[in-house]
């Protein structure tokens, strides 16, 4: 039952992204990347190029690890469940939030002074991803669909606190290294895709005796024989006579 449901198409897509990530970070540590080369550099051209890149790129161990598990179940749960539209989700998904990351001034807003940051990471393809899954199933009320988005809420539903400055919430010593403009930009394209697609690929199966119109002679041929058949199963219920308790009651106390 399991290997004719499961898509493994879905499993080999979430692992060569992860693949590609640990390779990126490989070269990067090896000193192919440096500074801000492949990184989303907001409003400067030569930052342009991390729209492709960013995602391969991470600063540390802990920030690889902590995209690649989410990264994989995503794009697994992507694949398998919404395999006609998937490949456009996940690309238009990740260019449009990088590019969207480009667009945002890199403004500080407890200061409102500009600053030079160069964002690396495949997070804003994880809020892509997350967000996409969780309002494609409540904008199509799809049963199945519905549980992954469940899924996805109960796993990733602490996700949306990642949309606003880290600063809003504790007092850092230093500015904050998440960049959550990329946070903000995933889960808005998210949105907007899982509105978009909403009815493309799969659709709730409407059977044809649920449509109102809905007239099949055979059918009715069929029904008047059973009614004629078994006239016993028409008949009302018998009347049952409601019991008093006060007088069940009495009879115990006679009888006693």
């Amino acid at each position: 039952m399991l290997k004719e449901s499961l898509n493994y198409k879905a499993v080999l897509y979430a692992a060569i992204m992860v693949s590609a990530m640990w390779l990126g970070f490989l070269l990067q540590y090896l000193g192919l990347f440096d500074g801000c080369s492949g990184a989303i550099i907001p409003l400067n051209p030569a930052g342009l190029k991390g729209i492709f890149f960013s995602p391969f790129l991470h600063g540390n161990v802990d920030h690889i690890f902590g995209n690649s598990v989410p990264i994989f179940v995503l794009i697994f749960l992507l694949f398998q469940f919404y395999q006609p539209i998937a490949k456009k989700v996940f690309f238009l998904g990740w260019f449009s939030s990088a590019f969207l990351v480009w667009l945002l001034p890199p403004i500080d807003i407890f200061t409102g002074e500009f600053s030079h940051v160069c964002i690396i990471g495949a997070s804003g393809i994880v809020y892509v991803l997350a967000f996409f899954l969780f309002f494609s199933g409540v904008f199509r009320w799809h049963m199945k669909l519905l549980t992954v988005s469940l899924v996805v809420a109960l796993y990733y539903g602490s996700l949306v606190w990642g949309v606003m400055p880290e600063e809003l919430f504790s007092n850092l010593p230093e500015p904050s290294r998440i960049s959550w403009q990329s946070h903000l930009s995933g889960a808005i394209v998210g949105i907007i895709l899982a509105f978009l697609f909403r009815k493309s690929g799969e659709k709730t199966k409407k059977f044809i005796w649920q449509f109102p119109n809905y007239y099949s002679e055979k059918d009715d041929k069929l029904w008047q024989e059973y009614k004629e058949n078994h006239p016993e199963d028409f008949l009302e219920l018998p009347y049952r006579k409601k019991e008093d308790f006060w007088d069940h009651l009495d009879e115990i106390r006679k009888n006693g």
